[in-house]
């Protein structure tokens, strides 16, 4: 492919932003989909500059851990992405996600534009009508902050490391919350 080619495919890509509790769990359900070219762990939504895990973990930084991903909207749209996010978390939930407590771990939709924040809205109020849950759905949709990347080790951490995130997504409660409540 030569240089200008890839100049048109990456015009092409978007990104979507997303809090759902721990980081860990939220890339395998995205990075499994036509369309998606990358997911990333990290940090958003907060107050300090070049946060670190270890700062993100003491609750003192506003920062919410976070997946940003790559697509082409061409091959998978937002509003798909959007209906992923929500099937992942407890979206009535505003202390955390599953056992992961704490503002660090609560939910957000990073909105980047103003057409997605249309389809979160849209989404998030069809949600609210449908009756799924008995509770309100908190999770907020906010506008996009600088992203900062994860260290090296929690990207990918489903392939990196499948035996503890096998157990630690086990541990968690998320599987049988999604299967309790979303696949009805």
């Amino acid at each position: 492919m030569i240089a200008s080619e890839h100049k048109k495919e990456d015009q092409q890509l978007e990104l979507a932003t997303f809090a759902g509790g721990c980081f860990w769990c939220m890339v395998k359900p995205f990075d499994q989909w036509d369309g998606v070219h990358r997911v990333l762990s990290g940090y958003t939504g907060g107050h300090v500059s070049n946060p670190t895990y270890e700062q993100v973990k003491t609750q003192t930084t506003g920062h919410l851990e976070a997946v940003q991903i790559t697509f082409n909207p061409a091959i998978i749209s937002y509003e798909q992405i959007v209906e992923l996010f929500w099937v992942q978390i407890d979206p009535t939930d505003d202390g955390g996600q599953f056992q992961d407590r704490g503002e660090s771990y609560t939910t957000a939709i990073f909105v980047h534009n103003e057409e997605q924040r249309k389809i979160a809205e849209a989404t998030k109020a069809a949600l609210a009508a449908s009756g799924r849950f008995a509770e309100p759905i908190v999770t907020p949709i906010r506008d996009a902050a600088v992203f900062y990347c994860a260290e090296d080790y929690h990207q990918d951490f489903y392939r990196k490391e499948p035996e503890h995130y096998k157990q630690d997504r086990a541990q968690s409660g998320r599987d049988e919350f999604i299967a309790e409540n979303w696949e009805k």
